[in-house]
């Protein structure tokens, strides 16, 4: 009975001795194992042996953010033989700064970064999380010196990237790739925030009387130009009627005295057959004429004959004559 006692010890005892040499690491993680306190290797992920009791993985520092009320997580420090490789994120709690213009303002950052070698993170830095998060602050601090208040508000990208730029480089030597940095929020004073709402209002302003100004100076324009060619269109219109009118009585006046060179060229054809002078018969028409328009009217008038009337009538006698022949 002891004898079986005693085996059943011994094969526990080889059971825990293989439990403990045999390690199996998942996808993206590692160890990093010590020999008698001294760095020995890195350990891949899959089934992995040690020599138990000898070989021992290295603890490390982590930091995970656990949920909170009201939305808000806490962050909790704890140590682990693991170490993540995937990339991961850190999301520091809100920090005040001050910038050039000596305006206080708070900001909070989210930093992504990666180990990618595990043994640096290990042995060239103690308790790497902490100090990303301070690496963090301080070169927030020193960035945001150098910015006045409205570069900080409209600069994130360069803020980001300067950011990036200083953390990678100082976390070169801890086996850290620092991938990106987003500042999530900037929060300036109250005052400040009321200041800038009021300057906002203002420059919204100006831009509308400015846009107004804008309208009624080109409806002045379209205006002006509108007046302008209806004044132009009416002259033209204004002188082509006066061409066309200039015309209509210039043509006018070339049939009447067409009508009239007719009517001369018939009367002296009717003379001409009848032997009569034409100038005397033309002049006693228009003396007829003239006779006519002064004794018309209701007022009495009286009418000197010339002396040479003697010489019309006697070209009414040959009017007469003619007529008598016709």
């Amino acid at each position: 009975m002891a004898t079986l006692i005693i085996a059943g010890i011994i094969l526990l005892l080889v059971v825990i001795v293989i439990m403990a040499g045999v390690k199996v690491v998942p996808q993206s993680e590692t160890k990093v194992v010590e020999r008698l306190g001294k760095f020995h290797s890195v350990l891949q992920p899959g089934l992995n042996f040690i020599i138990p009791f000898i070989d021992r993985p290295k603890v490390i520092y982590t930091r995970k953010v656990e949920g909170g009320p009201f939305g808000r997580g806490s962050v909790r420090v704890s140590t682990t033989t693991v170490i993540d490789l995937r990339e991961q994120v850190y999301d520091f709690p809100s920090q005040q700064v001050i910038t050039r213009d000596n305006v206080t303002t708070e900001i909070n950052a989210l930093l992504y970064f990666q180990i990618v070698d595990p043994k640096k993170s290990v042995y060239e830095i103690d308790n790497l999380p902490n100090a990303i998060e301070k690496l963090t602050q301080t070169s927030l601090r020193n960035v945001i010196g150098e910015l006045e208040l409205d570069e900080t508000l409209t600069s994130r990208d360069t803020i980001n990237a300067k950011l990036q730029s200083i953390l990678d480089d100082a976390t070169n030597k801890w086996g850290v790739k620092v991938n990106r940095v987003e500042l999530q929020d900037i929060t300036p004073p109250e005052s400040v925030r009321v200041a800038m709402e009021k300057q906002m209002q203002a420059e919204r302003n100006r831009r509308a009387e400015i846009l107004n100004a804008e309208g009624e100076k080109q409806s002045l324009i379209l205006r002006s130009e509108g007046q302008k060619m209806s004044q132009i269109n009416k002259a033209e219109a204004e002188k082509q009627a006066a061409i066309l009118k200039a015309e209509g009585e210039a043509r006018a006046q070339v049939l009447r005295a067409q009508a009239e060179a007719d009517a001369i060229r018939n009367v002296a054809d009717a003379v001409n057959s009848s032997q009569t002078d034409p100038a005397s018969y033309l002049l006693a028409q228009k003396y007829i004429e003239t006779l006519k328009s002064i004794t018309e009217g209701k007022d009495t008038k009286t009418v000197f004959m010339p002396y040479e009337a003697s010489s019309v009538l006697s070209s009414l006698g040959t009017v007469k004559k003619l007529f008598d022949s016709k």
